[in-house]
């Protein structure tokens, strides 16, 4: 994620969802997404799917260290427009079907990152809100945070601050990168309330709003924890930097009314075209 210094022309405000016939979720979760601002745990991927998923993730991992051996598990980082698999993921009609109840029938993927947290990983994600990173506007993106490894407490599981996302673009602190995974630390953040854990099994996902804080702790314990977000929003939300629209997927409906720049499905697997990106950032 990166910052961005057009705070004061962005619609950072939540507008509750209103959606009298969903189809996959009940009305009390969709309340649950604009009184709380997550929903979770949801199925997705089936056990062996689920472990389809991690063997995916360790190959990919593996292959982009292969060609640059600098870049950390936290890498992988816009690689559903490269890479078929994760491409694949992203397109799976459940989760689809989840978001759509949220942002309506034009749903577009705009961003993807797996969040992969070593044993005994010292540094924490800081409490911060997502659209603070971000040149959109309004705040309208849905993240799905999708367990790759199974996350609970003991191993950093995500976890949210209930209903900050209503409270608008919270006052924020700068952090270096010795201290925690990304830079923005919202401040004060234990006077918000107590923090609700992302607990999931492997193949699981939640949903959360772009303006809930949330973040996760080192992890201490022997084992990895590792999810991919992804990022969808309708087609109506503007960028305020032209190169943010170019990494988009349309994921369902026409895509009018947006100035996106939609991917096909890439032919294989080139990591390479993503490091070098990486690498210039």
């Amino acid at each position: 994620m990166q910052s961005t210094t057009a705070k004061e022309e962005r619609d950072l405000s939540f507008k509750p969802v209103v959606n009298d016939a969903p189809g996959r979720l009940t009305q009390d979760q969709i309340r649950s997404y604009n009184e709380s601002g997550y929903v979770m745990p949801l199925e997705a991927f089936t056990t062996p799917e689920a472990e389809r998923n991690r063997v995916y993730f360790d190959d990919l991992l593996c292959k982009v260290q292969r060609v640059r051996s600098d870049l950390d598990a936290y890498s992988i980082n816009g690689f559903h427009v490269f890479c078929a698999g994760l491409y694949d993921i992203v397109m799976n009609r459940v989760i689809l079907d989840h978001v759509q109840d949220l942002i309506g029938p034009d749903v577009v993927c705009w961003g993807s990152h797996f969040f992969c947290k070593q044993a005994h990983d010292p540094r924490k994600v800081a409490w911060h809100q997502d659209a603070s990173y971000w040149p959109f506007t309004p705040a309208r993106t849905v993240t799905v945070w999708l367990a790759i490894d199974d996350a609970d407490r003991a191993n950093a599981a995500m976890k949210f601050l209930p209903g900050t996302h209503r409270q608008g673009h919270l006052k924020w602190r700068q952090v270096t990168k010795d201290q925690a995974v990304l830079n923005q630390e919202i401040e004060d953040a234990e006077q918000l309330g107590q923090p609700v854990y992302d607990e999931l099994k492997a193949g699981q996902f939640s949903l959360h709003a772009d303006m809930l804080a949330h973040g996760s702790d080192p992890n201490s314990s022997d084992r990895r924890r590792c999810g991919l977000t992804i990022r969808y929003c309708p087609p109506d939300v503007k960028s305020l930097n032209p190169r943010w629209t170019q990494g988009a997927i349309l994921c369902r409906g026409s895509g009018a009314n947006g100035a996106w720049t939609y991917n096909p499905r890439p032919a294989g697997e080139n990591v390479t075209a993503i490091v070098q990106m990486i690498g210039a950032n």
